[in-house]
């Protein structure tokens, strides 16, 4: 029962059609690489900004969960409002925002005005994803969504192996504002690059608030949520800390902190690609595979913190399981129906709550005494936890498609019996 608006506006995908997919998706992946740049930039230049706004490294966490919290705000609340609004122009709106945040963040005076800059500089990042998630998608064939999805994350995951090493090594030269600074200046020349390269297109005739607000009625959309807001929790609670874990139990020189944090970002390119690839083949198995082996890499970090190169190679592992945001972009694109974009933006809203629940718990063991290591046990156990509930909801699947199926079965028998009385009366 596919209606029209599942599968987008028609008239803006055959204008997308015409466009060249390649240059659409650089100009999509750029300014995922402006915001991956800054998310987890964030986090390796966390001890930086601590001492250079006067605060502890636990409360400093509270910054990134403040970005993380402005995604999870933004990302619904756009997506809503902006439903009437055409998908060029929202994303180039979207990206001017996210510049404007960045370098008001460079120049925030104190820890409160940091707070307020980062919580701003997360508003459009989900609402920037779930569209751009969607154009990739009406650029190729259905069985080929999840890999055009995956180019378009592909900006963020390079960002954690060029843009967080290069801006945590600015932040160490050149002081960590022009860390912000320079995710500025990206955010910029996505701008630049989606005016001229992105097509332009209609929103949907019957494109409404409250149409996008039908998402949120389908059970399944909130599960799939609860697996990324839980499951993800889990590589942001040891990614948070790498940088303070490193120097303080690995005890490696700070040059090397950049290459370890590159090291996490190959694993999660290959992680995305292959997720990617997998998802197009067979999407909730992925997930579950996923979802596992970031819990045996993350038990696995305790372990390995004491030497460098053992916890580089369980960085790496760590980095893979990012791969999970994609399989669970496309499960979206199931289930949501006719709400595609208010449902394309909740993942990335759910990728946040990860990114404030990761944080804030792992900040909680390692403020009780438990160590800096213990960001392991806490990723391991919200890595199960999203698992416990991607099992909910492959149970619901399969409990809502026996019940259709015995409908069907109950439908028919009933037109046999109608019939046959039929017959019978002839």
């Amino acid at each position: 029962m596919a209606s029209a608006g599942h599968h987008g506006d028609l008239r803006a995908e055959a204008q997308l059609a015409s466009a060249h997919p390649g240059l659409v998706l650089l100009a999509l992946a750029m300014g995922g690489f402006a915001i991956g740049t800054t998310e987890f930039a964030t986090m390796s230049l966390l001890p930086y900004f601590a001492s250079g706004l006067g605060i502890d490294e636990p409360t400093a966490g509270h910054v990134i969960s403040a970005y993380a919290l402005g995604v999870v705000v933004g990302a619904p609340v756009i997506a809503v409002l902006a439903a009437r609004v055409a998908r060029r122009t929202l994303l180039i709106g979207l990206m001017a925002v996210f510049a404007a945040a960045n370098v008001a963040s460079a120049f925030s005076p104190s820890y409160g005005w940091m707070l307020a800059f980062r919580f701003m500089s997360g508003l459009p990042h989900g609402a920037y994803f779930g569209v751009a998630a969607l154009v990739a998608a009406s650029l190729v064939p259905p069985q080929r969504r999840a890999q055009a999805v995956a180019r378009t994350m592909l900006g963020l995951t390079v960002a954690t192996v060029i843009g967080v090493p290069m801006a945590n090594w600015i932040g160490q030269v050149l002081g960590w504002r022009w860390g912000f600074g320079v995710v500025g200046l990206l955010a910029l020349l996505t701008v630049v690059l989606v005016w001229f390269l992105a097509p332009n297109d209609r929103p949907h005739p019957d494109a409404s608030p409250l149409r996008e607000l039908g998402a949120l009625k389908r059970r399944q959309v909130w599960l799939t949520l609860g697996i990324g807001a839980i499951g993800f929790g889990g590589m942001f609670a040891v990614y948070t800390y790498v940088a303070s874990t490193l120097m303080e139990v690995t005890q490696v020189s700070p040059a090397m902190v950049p290459v370890v944090l590159a090291v996490f970002g190959s694993g999660m390119t290959v992680g995305t690609l292959v997720s990617a690839w997998a998802a197009d083949r067979a999407l909730m198995p992925t997930v579950a595979f996923t979802l596992l082996w970031s819990a045996g890499s993350l038990a696995l970090y305790p372990f390995a913190a004491g030497n460098v190169w053992l916890v580089s190679i369980v960085v790496f592992m760590i980095g893979c399981g990012g791969g999970l945001g994609t399989p669970l972009q496309a499960r979206l694109m199931d289930v949501a129906e006719d709400a595609q974009t208010l449902a394309a933006a909740l993942n990335h809203s759910a990728f946040n709550a990860a990114n404030a629940l990761g944080p804030w718990l792992g900040g909680m063991a390692i403020a009780a005494g438990w160590g800096w290591t213990s960001t392991g046990w806490v990723g391991a156990a919200l890595a199960l936890g999203g698992l416990a509930v991607w099992a909910v909801a492959l149970l619901d699947d399969r409990a809502t498609a026996s019940r259709a199926a015995e409908s069907l079965k109950s439908e028919s028998l009933k037109s046999e019996s109608r019939l046959a009385e039929a017959c019978a009366g002839d």
